[in-house]
C-alpha cells in the first residue's frame, strides 16, 4: 500500500470496514445498489479516501467527464478492457460525484483497504472534475462534450472549460487527454493543454444535419469569439468548423472515424464508441479484442436499454437537457414505431429549472403524430410544450396522466404487439421507470 503512516492505514481500515458493512447492509435489505451511502460515511472516518484508494491503482486511472454519454462510453470501455483481461473497478451505476467515486474505489479493497485492479474508470460529472483530478492523477483523461445542463447548478459552457483547462494543466506531463475535436470549446481546450493530447471525431458528411438546430451553445471561436464557419454539424453544435477571423479550426481526430462500427442506436453513441476506441488504442489493446467488445456490447441501464414487458418491446432513452433529447427524438422519429412516453422531473439529480424544454426540438416529434403519454413531477410543463408544437397538421394523441406507473401501464396499451415503446425519462425519471419495469432499483 505504499508508505502510509500506521495511524493512516488504520484509519483506513476502519473506514472501509464500515463502508462494506454499509453496503452489505443496504443490499441486504433491498434498498438499493448501495453506490453513494458507502462512500459518503467512509469519508467521514477517512477525509483522504479517494486519494488513498485510488493510488493503489496498479496501471492507472482513466477519468471520462462530459454532459452527455459517460455511462456508455465508460462500460464500453470497462467491457474492452475486462475481454482484454485485466480487472477493472467503474462507478457502473452512474454515481459520479465525490461519495459515488469513492464507493466504487471501495467495492474492490480487502478489510484493510487493500485495492487490487489494474484499471479505475470513473465517470465523473463534469462540476466537479477541478476538485478529484488532484487526488485522482488520472493517467487518462476522457473529455466527452459539453453542452448546457442544469444551468441552475453548472453555469455556462466556457465556465466549466476555463475550469477544466485550469486544472488538467498542472497535472503531470505524462497524463493523456483525448477530447472531442467535433466540440469548438474541446477542441480548443485540446489544443491549449502541455500534455499529450489525442481527439477523436467524425468524418461522415453523409451525417450532417440539414440545418444547425436550436439547441446549439457554442458556435462562438473559443479564442477570438467570432463567429464559426460550419460545413456542417453532426449534433448540437458538434461539426466541422473552422473561424475565419483567427484560424481556429477542428483538430485533426487520431482515428478515421469511418473504420469503426457504432455500438447501440443514435449518432451520439458513435461518439462514445470513439472515444472508447480511442482509450483502447492508447492502451494498447488491439483491434479484434475492440471490435469483438463493440459487437456484443449490451447498453447501460436508461442508455438505449431494452427491456421486454408484459409481451411488449420498450427503449428506455435517457433525456435530461436540451442537446440529449434532441438526439432521443431523431432516434424516435427515425423509427416506425408510433408511441412514446416522455417523464420529466425536476428533482435534484434533473436539476430543479425545467425551462431546457423549450430548447427541444418537440415540434419533430410532434409532427409525426402517434401517441403521446406525459407523465413526471412536472408533466403538465411537458404537457404544455408539447401543446405549443402542435400546428394541427398531425394526427397526435396525447395522454395527460400524473401517476407514473399508470402512464406506463397506457403507453403499453397503446404499443402494437410488432412495434417499440420508447420512453424518454430525466435522471430521477429514469430510475422510477426502471424500478417500475423491473422491480428493482438502481441507486
Amino acid at each position: 500500500m505504499g508508505k502510509i503512516k500506521l495511524v493512516d492505514r488504520l484509519r483506513l481500515g476502519l473506514a472501509v470496514s464500515v463502508a462494506k458493512s454499509v453496503t452489505l447492509g443496504v443490499r441486504s435489505l433491498r434498498l438499493g445498489a448501495a453506490s453513494v451511502l458507502p462512500g459518503a460515511i467512509a469519508r467521514r472516518i477517512e477525509p483522504r479516501l479517494l486519494q488513498l484508494l485510488s493510488q493503489q491503482v496498479k496501471s492507472g486511472v482513466i477519468l471520462v467527464a462530459g454532459t452527455n454519454g459517460k455511462t456508455t462510453t465508460s462500460l464500453l470501455l470497462h467491457s474492452i478492457l475486462e475481454r482484454k483481461g485485466y480487472r477493472v473497478t467503474h462507478n457502473s451505476t452512474g454515481a459520479n460525484l465525490e461519495n459515488g467515486l469513492m464507493t466504487a474505489l471501495l467495492e474492490n479493497t480487502n478489510l484493510v483497504g487493500s485495492l487490487d485492479v489494474d484499471y479505475a474508470i470513473l465517470e465523473v460529472d463534469e462540476n466537479i472534475v477541478p476538485k478529484v483530478l488532484t487526488s485522482l492523477q488520472p493517467q487518462i483523461i476522457l473529455c466527452l462534450n459539453l453542452f448546457r445542463d442544469q444551468l441552475d447548478r453548472y453555469g455556462e459552457v466556457d465556465t466549466i472549460s476555463k475550469r477544466w483547462t485550469k486544472v488538467i494543466s498542472t497535472l503531470p506531463p505524462e497524463t493523456v487527454v483525448i477530447s472531442n475535436a467535433d466540440d469548438p470549446t474541446l477542441s480548443y481546450l485540446g489544443q491549449q493543454l502541455p500534455q499529450r493530447v489525442l481527439f477523436f471525431g467524425l468524418s461522415e458528411t453523409q451525417h450532417y444535419l440539414s440545418e444547425i438546430p436550436h439547441a446549439v451553445d457554442s458556435i462562438y471561436c473559443p479564442h477570438c469569439g467570432h463567429s464559426l464557419d460550419y460545413k456542417g454539424v453532426y449534433l448540437s453544435h458538434l461539426g466541422d468548423f473552422s473561424c475565419p477571423q483567427c484560424g481556429f479550426r477542428k483538430s485533426q481526430p487520431t482515428l478515421e472515424s469511418s473504420s469503426w462500427p457504432q455500438i447501440l442506436i443514435g449518432l451520439y453513441n458513435k461518439y462514445n464508441t470513439l472515444a472508447a476506441v480511442t482509450a483502447a488504442k492508447e492502451l494498447g489493446v488491439d483491434d479484434a479484442t475492440i471490435l469483438d467488445t463493440i459487437q456484443n456490447f449490451q447498453a447501460a441501464f436508461g442508455r438505449a436499454e431494452e427491456l421486454f414487458v408484459n409481451g411488449k418491446q420498450v427503449r428506455i432513452l435517457l433525456s435530461k437537457n436540451p442537446v440529449g433529447t434532441n438526439e432521443t427524438i431523431r432516434v424516435v422519429t427515425e423509427s416506425d414505431d408510433h408511441t412514446t412516453l416522455l417523464v420529466l422531473n425536476d428533482r435534484t439529480p434533473d436539476g430543479t429549472d425545467v425551462s431546457w424544454i423549450w430548447d427541444v426540438d418537440t415540434e419533430k416529434l410532434v409532427e409525426r403524430g402517434g401517441t403521446l403519454v406525459v407523465s413526471g413531477d412536472r408533466v403538465y410543463d411537458m404537457a404544455l410544450r408539447l401543446r405549443y408544437s402542435d400546428r394541427s397538421t398531425s394526427d397526435l394523441n396525447l395522454i395527460v396522466e400524473e401517476d407514473l406507473r399508470q402512464a406506463i401501464a397506457i403507453a403499453l396499451e397503446h404499443t402494437p404487439d410488432n412495434e417499440t415503446l420508447h420512453i424518454l425519462p430525466t435522471y430521477s425519471a429514469m430510475l422510477e421507470v426502471r424500478e417500475v419495469l423491473t422491480g428493482r432499483k438502481i441507486l
